[in-house]
C-alpha cells in the first residue's frame, strides 16, 4: 500500500527521499508495487524494458498524477519501462526511481570534509550509461533545501516530477535521469525552507545557455589533459621571455555587416592566434569566460564558473582555441574571478534559501563598490568548489595559468568599508585569514597536480610575499602585478614634459622595490576605461610628440625590470577609450604612425626574447645596475640589465623630453663597443631618426658616474635607445 502520509509529505515538498515512495516497492505479500509522480498524465503502464510487452496498468490514486499499483510479472532487479499517455501523445521512459544512489559513499564524505580533489567529476550534470542505460546523473550540494528537483524540457520544467534523493546529513541531492543527453537545457528548482521554489542554474554546470537565457546544458565533461610538457614549463619559468597579450575575446575583433557579431572560438583560432604569435608576444590573457549574463561586466562577474561562455560557441572549440594556440607557441592565461559573484536570482546567491556560497553578514559578505557577494572561504564546500574550479580550467582545457582578480579585495575585511561596516578577524585584525589559507590552498593544489603552471595576482597593496610559497609564509603566487609602477609611471608619463623634471621620483621608484616580489608590469584594460584614456590619449603634446612619448615609453617598459603585459589596442596606438561593445579600431593601421607603433611592439617583444640580459633576471636584483637614476634636469634614466654567465649586457637610456641630448655622457663598467638595438626614434616607427653614426658608440678612458670609462651619446628625442655590450677584439 503506498504510504499516505509519505505521498503527502512528498507532494508538498518535505519529503527527504522520494525515492523511498516512488519506485518499485515489495508489499506484504512480496509482490512489486510500482509508484509513479507524473502530473498531467492520462494513463500509465509498467512495460519490460527488454521485450516492452505490457506488464501493469498503473491506476491513478491521486488527483496530483500519482499513479500506483501492483505489478505480479514484476521480478526483483528486473528492468521496465514506463509508458505514458499525455494530452499530446505517448511517450516511453525509463523509470528513473528504479535506479540506485548515484555518489558513492566515499565521495559523499570527501565531498563534505572539503577533501575531494576534484569535486566537478562527481557533482553537476553528467551524461553517461547508468546501470545499463544512456542518460545523466545529476548531483547538487543545497543542505538546508526542503526539496530539490530537477527541471528542464524534458520534463515540462515542472519540478513535481523529477524530486532528487538526500544523501543522509550531506546536504547533497542526486539524481539519474533516464534518455536525458548531452545539449539538454536543465536546472535545479530548490524549495527553500522559506518561500516559493527557486531555479537555480548549476554550480557545477560545464554549458550555459547564449544570454539573456540562462539555463545549464547538460555536457560532457572534456577529457583530462596531460601535463603541459617541457615546452610549456620553461615558457612560465622566472627566466623565461614573458611578455603577455591582454585579451577582451568579444570586443578584440567582431564581424557582420554591422560590427556586432562575436567571433566564434574557430574564427578567434584562425586570426587572434597568429596576430599575437607574429607580434611577438608569448602569452595570451583572456579577460574571463565563465559564463555571465553581463556584457557590461566584461566577464568579471560570473554566474557558472565551470562553464566557458556560449557566446563563442560550444566548450569544444575553447580546448580546440587553447591546442591551436600552444601549437603556434603560445601559451594562454586565463582571468580567473574567485572574489565574489553577482546577486543573480539564477546563480549561487542565497543558492539553497540560505546564504550558502556567501556571508550571512553584509560586513562579510557584500561588495558595496560592486554591489556583488563575497565567497565564504571559511566554509570547506566552497573553498573546495573554488580550489577545484581552478585545476579545472587547468586540467580540462589547457591553460597555462591562472591571473586572478581583485586579490587586495580578498586579503581585508575592511576593503573599501567604512570603521562599523566590518568585521574583525578572530584575532581582532582586518586581514582576512580564511581567504589567506584558501589563497594557499589553491596555489599549493595547482603547484603539485599542475607544476608547469602558473598563478598571477592582482594585488595593489604592499601585502607582503604575494609571489613566495606558502611554507615560507607567502601566498604562493608566481607572479603579481605591480599595480605600484603602473600608476606612478602613467602618471609621470601624462605630464608636459616641461614639468617631468618635478616628477622624476614617479619614473625610478618603482625600482626601489622591483625586486620584493616576481613582478609583471601591467598595462591593463583598467587603464583605458571610465575616462582614463587610452594611453596613446594620455600623452601630452601635438600629434608627433604624443606618439613619440608613447613609443619611449613602450621602450622604457620593455627594458625595465619584470615581465610585460599590455591590453589590446595599445599595440597599435588605439586613440579612443576600449568600448566592450565594439571592435578595436583596426582601420588606424593605415596610418603610418599608429602601424610604427605596432612595428615597434613587435621589435621589442622579439628583441626581449632575443637578448637574455633583458629577461633572465627580471626578477632578481643582479640582473639591473642602474647608471643614470638622478638626471630629473633632462628627464633622463638609463640603467644596465645584466643576464647570466656569458650573457652580454644590455644599457637602456629613456629621455622624456622633446630635447635631442647630444655627447650625453654615461659612464659604464669597462672597454668595448655598445651597438644600438633598437631606436625608438627610428624613422621605421614613425620618428625622427635621431641616433648615434652607424648605430655604435665606443667606451672611452673618462672617469663618469662613478666608472673608469664612459660612453657618449646622441640620445633622440622623446626616446629610448638600446644598446647591446661587444668586448673588444684581440
Amino acid at each position: 500500500m503506498l504510504p499516505i502520509e509519505a505521498l503527502e509529505a512528498l507532494l508538498q515538498g518535505q519529503h527527504p527521499d522520494p525515492f523511498a515512495v516512488l519506485g518499485p516497492h515489495l508489499d506484504a505479500t512480496g509482490i512489486i508495487e510500482v509508484r509513479c509522480l507524473l502530473p498531467g498524465a492520462l494513463a500509465v503502464q509498467v512495460m519490460a524494458a527488454e521485450e516492452g510487452r505490457v506488464l501493469a496498468d498503473l491506476p491513478a490514486v491521486h488527483v496530483d498524477g500519482v499513479f500506483a499499483g501492483a505489478c505480479p510479472a514484476l521480478q526483483p532487479g528486473m528492468a521496465y519501462r514506463l509508458r505514458i499517455s499525455w494530452p499530446g501523445g505517448v511517450q516511453e521512459q525509463d523509470d528513473a526511481y528504479r535506479f540506485g544512489p548515484v555518489l558513492g559513499d566515499l565521495d559523499v564524505w570527501l565531498i563534505g570534509a572539503g577533501s575531494h580533489t576534484r569535486p566537478y567529476e562527481r557533482l553537476g550534470a553528467h551524461p553517461q550509461v547508468w546501470q545499463g542505460v544512456a542518460g545523466t546523473t545529476f548531483a547538487v550540494w543545497a543542505p538546508n533545501a526542503r526539496r530539490v528537483s530537477v527541471v528542464g524540457d524534458f520534463n515540462q520544467w515542472d519540478g513535481r516530477r523529477h524530486p532528487m534523493r538526500l544523501r543522509g546529513q550531506s546536504g547533497l541531492w542526486e539524481i539519474f535521469l533516464p534518455g536525458v543527453a548531452a545539449g539538454a537545457a536543465y536546472k535545479f528548482e530548490v524549495l527553500p525552507q522559506q518561500g516559493p521554489p527557486m531555479l537555480k542554474a548549476d554550480p557545477y554546470a560545464r554549458c550555459a545557455e547564449l544570454r539573456p537565457a540562462t539555463a545549464s546544458k547538460v555536457a560532457n565533461l572534456p577529457p583530462l589533459l596531460p601535463a603541459g610538457g617541457a615546452d610549456r614549463t620553461a615558457a612560465n619559468r622566472r627566466d623565461a621571455p614573458v611578455t603577455i597579450y591582454e585579451v577582451h575575446l568579444g570586443s578584440w575583433r567582431r564581424r557582420g555587416p554591422d560590427g556586432t557579431q562575436f567571433l566564434a572560438w574557430d574564427e578567434l583560432a584562425q586570426q587572434l592566434i597568429p596576430y599575437a604569435a607574429d607580434l611577438g608576444f608569448t602569452h595570451l590573457e583572456l579577460l574571463p569566460i565563465a559564463e555571465h549574463p553581463f556584457d557590461g561586466s566584461w566577464g568579471y562577474q560570473p554566474v557558472s564558473l565551470y562553464a566557458p561562455t556560449a557566446r563563442f560557441g560550444e566548450p569544444e572549440g575553447l580546448r580546440a582555441f587553447v591546442a591551436a594556440a600552444h601549437a603556434a607557441g603560445l601559451g594562454v592565461l586565463l582571468d580567473w574571478v574567485p572574489a565574489h559573484f553577482p546577486t543573480d536570482l539564477h546563480g549561487l546567491a542565497h543558492f539553497d534559501g540560505t546564504s550558502l556560497y556567501e556571508h550571512a553578514d553584509p560586513r562579510e559578505g557584500r561588495h558595496k563598490d560592486w554591489g556583488t557577494l563575497i565567497y565564504n572561504f571559511g566554509r570547506t564546500e566552497v573553498r573546495n568548489f573554488l580550489v577545484s574550479n581552478a585545476l579545472y580550467w587547468l586540467e580540462r582545457y589547457g591553460f597555462d595559468g591562472l591571473r586572478v582578480d581583485a586579490v587586495a579585495s580578498m586579503l581585508y575585511r575592511d576593503y573599501s568599508r567604512e570603521p562599523g561596516e566590518w568585521l574583525p578577524n578572530q584575532q581582532g585584525g582586518r586581514e582576512n585569514l580564511e581567504a589567506v589559507d584558501f589563497l594557499q590552498r589553491m596555489n599549493e593544489t595547482v603547484g603539485v597536480l599542475r607544476p608547469e603552471a602558473i598563478t598571477l595576482a592582482e594585488e595593489s597593496t604592499a601585502w607582503p610575499k604575494v609571489s613566495q610559497p606558502p611554507s615560507a609564509g607567502g601566498l604562493g603566487f608566481h607572479y603579481k602585478w605591480n599595480m605600484g609602477w603602473m600608476n606612478d609611471t602613467l602618471a609621470y608619463i601624462q605630464h608636459d614634459p616641461v614639468h617631468r623634471r618635478y616628477h622624476h621620483h614617479q619614473l625610478t621608484f618603482g625600482l626601489v622595490y622591483a625586486f620584493s616580489e616576481n613582478f609583471v608590469l601591467p598595462l591593463s584594460h583598467d587603464e583605458v576605461v571610465h575616462g582614463k584614456r587610452s594611453l596613446l590619449g594620455r600623452m601630452p603634446g601635438d600629434r608627433w610628440q604624443r606618439f613619440a612619448n608613447l613609443r619611449a615609453y613602450y621602450g622604457f617598459l620593455w627594458t625595465h625590470p619584470g615581465k610585460k603585459l599590455l591590453f589590446m589596442g595599445g599595440e597599435f596606438g588605439q586613440e579612443a577609450e576600449w568600448n566592450h561593445d565594439r571592435s578595436l579600431d583596426w582601420h588606424l593601421l593605415a596610418d603610418p604612425l599608429h602601424a610604427g607603433v605596432r612595428r615597434l611592439v613587435r621589435d621589442l617583444n622579439h628583441l626581449y626574447r632575443r637578448l637574455p640580459a633583458l629577461h633572465q633576471r627580471d626578477c632578481s636584483a643582479d640582473g639591473f645596475a642602474w647608471l643614470v637614476a638622478d638626471d630629473a634636469a633632462q628627464s633622463v634614466v638609463a640603467w644596465l640589465r645584466l643576464g647570466e654567465a656569458g650573457a652580454a649586457p644590455v644599457m637602456s637610456i629613456s629621455n622624456f623630453t622633446p630635447v635631442p641630448r647630444y655627447g650625453y655622457r654615461i659612464g659604464v663598467p669597462g672597454a668595448g663597443v655598445w651597438r644600438e638595438q633598437l631606436n625608438t626614434d627610428a624613422a621605421c616607427y614613425g620618428g625622427g631618426n635621431v641616433g648615434n653614426p652607424f648605430g655604435l658608440v665606443t667606451a672611452e678612458p673618462v672617469p663618469s658616474h662613478g666608472h673608469a670609462w664612459s660612453v657618449s651619446l646622441v640620445v633622440p628625442p622623446l626616446a629610448t635607445l638600446v644598446l647591446l655590450h661587444e668586448m673588444p677584439t684581440g
